[in-house]
């Protein structure tokens, strides 16, 4: 039997009711879920506010020292540290602990941090001391819970029902609340890592980021980038906005065929591109190493390897732009002209993962999306040509022409992102305003 804790026997004095707004309007939720927990609230549904939260999933408050002491600690510390929880104590002698939904998590504190939990997690590791539980306090939704056993067992079954972190991907997040100023380069820039807020099930417009916990996003970086500290993050990101991280040789075969458009238009002959290609190449050698370098065929076998492999590139692109114009990706006569936006949009979430693994200052992640908004525009006419020259770079670096999830789920986010009022794409423009 499910026992909820009422709003109307806690203490106002520990967690005072949120302000009214000063012109008497209702209070506007952050995001859809609180929406939906203060509706709960509202009805006085503690199980479906549960249900709810069980499926999202919540976030603990831990000083950072305590964190970085975790992270340091063998495995059996960090498990220890992982059931710690902020706590208040009442009057009356009872312990309340504190978690959050994503939506209501503060700006970043230098020395606080915010890690995920499930409710699960919480079944199994709340400390015995604790009494209650306060979901988003002293916020309207905020809801209490008596942390008994039986109480616990309900959470524990909740998140074996409804978690399902698959659920959590694929979905434009925007938040309502506390997103840079319309028309601004900082949200221009924050739209353009919107492919990976959508994949991950990102809120897309916020620069208050805990993203996935900051332990979370420690790991991400180290498991997926190779970045294990600040300076790591710092060379990174850099290499990132200047477009230093997928090959250079992409966009070299991609701007051969540029030169040979303005000349013959944009239906070419592709040995005509390869012909291109492999001219532009040799001619590289001999501007860089001189006009007695080995650079004409059969003098330098290494060469001749490499030119092979861009002549190979090209009917690569070829044919992923054959498929993309079949899938609506481009128009009937579209190609991409870079794969900029491979680098730029993974620039605009790097600064975002920097920011939740501490290693970026909140000046450096402004910095750097407003860096990822101008590098966008300087490259890109519109965001479904945005679009196409990130899957593009995507589907090269990892997709080996298999058509498989490296390309389909692209695709299904360039089909929302295109097509869904809510998504950026449609509600920032592209070009920049004119003064």
């Amino acid at each position: 039997m499910h026992d909820e804790f009422h709003d109307d026997e806690f203490h106002d004095d520990v967690f005072p009711d949120f302000p009214a707004p000063a012109d008497g309007s209702p209070w506007q939720a952050p995001a859809d879920l609180e929406e939906h927990l203060y509706e709960l609230c509202q009805e006085d549904d503690a199980y479906g506010y549960l249900r709810a939260i069980a499926v999202e999933g919540l976030y603990r408050p831990v000083p950072l020292d305590e964190a970085d002491a975790a992270d340091a600690a063998d495995e059996d510390e960090r498990d220890a540290a992982a059931s710690e929880l902020l706590t208040i104590d009442l009057p009356d002698g009872r312990k309340v602990a504190q978690v959050y939904t994503a939506g209501v998590l503060p700006r970043p504190h230098p020395d606080v941090v915010y890690e995920y939990v499930t409710l699960d997690s919480l079944a199994a590791g709340c400390p015995d001391d604790v009494d209650l539980l306060v979901v988003n306090a002293a916020t309207p939704c905020q809801q209490f819970f008596l942390t008994t056993d039986d109480e616990r067992e309900v959470w524990s079954d909740l998140h074996a029902t409804h978690h399902r972190p698959g659920n959590l991907t694929n979905r434009i997040d925007t938040r309502r609340t506390g997103a840079p100023a319309p028309g601004s380069p900082l949200l221009h820039g924050l739209a353009c890592g919107a492919h990976l807020c959508f994949a991950n099930g990102d809120a897309w417009n916020t620069v208050d980021w805990h993203g996935a916990g900051h332990h979370n996003e420690i790991d991400r970086l180290a498991e997926w980038w190779g970045v294990h500290d600040r300076d790591d993050w710092l060379s990174v990101q850099e290499r990132l906005l200047t477009r230093d991280v997928s090959p250079w040789y992409w966009d070299f075969a991609l701007d051969a065929r540029a030169v040979l458009t303005r000349h013959h238009g944009p239906r070419l002959d592709p040995e005509l591109w390869r012909d291109q290609v492999e001219a532009a190449l040799r001619h590289r050698v001999v501007e860089t190493s001189g006009p007695t370098a080995p650079h004409r065929p059969g003098e330098d076998a290494e060469l001749d390897d490499f030119v092979a492999h861009l002549r190979a590139l090209v009917g690569k692109v070829l044919r992923y732009e054959a498929r993309f114009r079949a899938d609506g990706l481009l128009p009937p006569d579209g190609h991409v002209t870079t794969v900029a936006a491979w680098d730029i949009g993974r620039a605009s979430k790097m600064a975002r993962w920097g920011t939740g693994a501490r290693y970026a200052t909140r000046a450096e992640l402004f910095k750097a999306l407003e860096r990822a908004s101008e590098a966008a525009r300087s490259a890109y006419t519109s965001w479904e040509t945005f679009s196409a020259g990130y899957i593009l770079g995507r589907c090269l670096h990892f997709d080996e022409e298999s058509f498989g999830p490296w390309y389909t789920d692209v695709l299904r986010a360039h089909r929302a992102l295109t097509t869904d009022p809510d998504s950026p794409w449609l509600t920032v423009p592209f070009a920049a305003a004119r003064a």
